[in-house]
């Protein structure tokens, strides 16, 4: 790539094969995201402006971007942000890469907000673990007349989720509080919903350094046998639900029957479950027995 500027499909090619000789696992996926999220493009706009020169200002940003993903980086941590139920959402260091299949838990705790809407006048979230605050920005974007709150113990994760909602239009909605699952939060709840974290910790050092070494380790540490934060959760949050709530929950591929244990055993029953794009257990939905 010298002489003339190389032009867009030139630079995706040379990336793309930075990407393939190093062994990155879908290098031609990555190349795409990476280059586009660099130069601001669409997808579409990949493909039509293929044979145009990148200009020096962009250019100058791919070198060091490169380096980044070849050093296990994740695509979306080196651009700053991830899209996430159609919003975009900044990351930060604390925070955890929203991931599609968290959608599912949105996309499952649709239809009991929906019927919950019918009698309720006003739909009250609470995201345990926020994170981004992806979960409960995507369900108030569902919901006009909903509020939410996003708690989590990091300050960080706290800042990014209050930045994400000031962003997509719905700061008024939400509000973040900083808190160890239930400890601080006040009130009731029509939904409760959270990703937690759910690895078994002798687990997470097997992990792909893409996750080891970028995605916080609170985030992702469920505990001697990955169930700590479904624990937690279970045995408070009875006191925190109004009568019809509902409880959504991401789980590991293979705790969908401890899972259910642990709330069946805290008074709540297993309404449905759901799951994730590779076919493996993802999201639990529980109810209080009545």
């Amino acid at each position: 790539m010298t002489g003339a500027r190389p032009t867009v499909s030139e630079v995706l090619a040379e990336v793309r094969r930075r990407f393939t000789e190093a062994g990155i696992v879908d290098p031609a996926t990555d190349a795409r995201l990476l280059v586009a999220g660099l130069l601001k493009f669409s997808s579409s706009e990949m493909l039509s402006r293929g044979n145009e020169p990148v200009a020096a200002d962009k250019e100058a940003l791919i070198p060091a971007a490169v380096e980044r993903r070849l050093a296990h980086e994740p695509v979306h941590r080196i651009l700053g942000e991830r899209e996430f139920y159609g919003l975009p959402l900044s990351l930060s260091a604390e925070t955890l890469e929203p991931r599609p299949d968290t959608e599912i838990l949105v996309d499952t705790m649709l239809p009991y907000l929906r019927t919950l809407a019918k009698t309720e006048e006003h739909l009250h979230i609470l995201d345990l673990g926020t994170g981004t605050g992806a979960i409960c920005l995507a369900l108030l974007s569902e919901f006009p007349g909903a509020s939410g709150i996003g708690s989590d113990v990091s300050a960080d994760a706290l800042r990014t989720a209050e930045s994400n909602a000031a962003r997509n239009g719905l700061k008024e909605r939400f509000e973040a509080v900083q808190s160890s699952w239930f400890q601080n939060i006040h009130g009731t709840f029509h939904a409760i919903v959270s990703n937690p974290p759910y690895i078994a910790s002798n687990v997470i050092d097997n992990l792909a350094p893409e996750v080891t070494k970028f995605d916080p380790a609170a985030a992702l540490d469920g505990g001697p046998d990955g169930l700590d934060a479904y624990k937690a959760i279970a045995k408070d949050a009875a006191r925190f639900m109004q009568p019809n709530g509902v409880i959504g929950l991401e789980i590991g591929y293979d705790q969908r029957n401890h899972v259910t244990a642990v709330f069946e055993a805290a008074g709540f029953k297993c309404v449905e479950s759901a799951k994730d794009y590779g076919q493996n257990d993802r999201v639990l939905v529980f109810a209080p027995i009545a």
